[in-house]
């Protein structure tokens, strides 16, 4: 079986177009979300520094989806950076701690990490290869 280059270029072009549109407003609202979190960003460093990161990584996804054989191996911290937002918010809401908007946010997140690992499956070198490969070293 060869590997499905097209899967994970789709995944993760799109997931890049999503988060900056998402994440490139954020910019400009940060108290407009202070309020619908019910009081105000006491530490909007954490805040904007959040988004920055976010950002940086919509441009990694970006890069992943020109060249997924190449950069393959980043699809695994790809898959971290989903799961470290998506599954801490899903336990503060058990907790009560976030509101509804934000798990829609994550479960969006969760959706897209789940996406990003069946890439990484998908575009895995055949067997003879990766053995070959190895072998060589």
């Amino acid at each position: 079986m060869t590997p499905s280059p097209t899967f994970a270029r789709r995944v993760f072009f799109w997931a890049g177009i999503y988060g900056l549109l998402v994440l490139l407003p954020q910019y400009f609202q940060d108290a407009k979300i202070g309020r619908l979190i019910t009081e105000p960003l006491a530490y909007p460093e954490q805040f904007y520094g959040f988004v920055g990161c976010a950002l940086a990584w919509q441009l990694a996804f970006l890069v992943i989806a020109r060249e997924v054989m190449r950069y393959r191996l980043l699809m695994l911290p790809a898959v971290v950076e989903k799961l470290a937002f998506s599954v801490p918010v899903f336990v503060l809401y058990a907790m009560d701690r976030v509101p509804g908007q934000t798990v829609a946010a994550a479960g969006i997140d969760l959706l897209l990490g789940l996406l990003f690992a069946a890439a990484y499956l998908r575009t895995a070198p055949p067997k003879d290869e990766a053995h070959a490969a190895a072998a060589a070293q």
